[in-house]
């Protein structure tokens, strides 16, 4: 099911606004945080490799949609940003991949339904975040 979702949603983002799943992942996290990133940052918040996404971000910078800025502290690092266009495309993709995702998911579930889907979430991220702690 998750595979299939992702996919169909994907479909939508690269119809609706000429963005991929990827591309409104990192248009996404970019958007809610209030200044710039570290590449470490974002990855970690994306739960990515940091290699994948440096050859993605690389790809995103040259359609316009981010910006690196250098890092006053480290001349090894770099900040991300969203680019004016950056904002532009999250904000023209946003509300069609909210109504995707209703459609798709919530629309057929009743409230008992969404409630139980919240509490097996709950639950397997719980198991989730205890087996990272583990393997850590």
């Amino acid at each position: 099911m998750t595979a299939q979702l992702q996919a169909q949603l994907g479909r939508r983002l690269q119809a609706d606004a000429g963005l991929s799943f990827a591309d409104f992942d990192v248009l996404v996290a970019l958007s809610e945080r209030d200044g710039p990133l570290r590449v470490q940052e974002l990855a970690d918040g994306l739960q990515w490799e940091k290699s994948r996404l440096s050859h993605h971000l690389a790809r995103m910078q040259k359609r316009g949609l981010v910006e690196r800025q250098d890092c006053p502290d480290d001349a090894r690092g770099a900040f991300i940003v969203l680019s004016a266009d950056g904002r532009r495309a999250i904000e023209q993709a946003a509300p069609a991949h909210v109504e995707a995702v209703r459609s798709l998911v919530f629309d057929g579930l009743d409230d008992r339904q969404v409630e139980a889907w919240a509490a097996i979430s709950d639950e397997v991220l719980a198991r989730v975040e205890r087996d990272r702690a583990v393997g850590s």
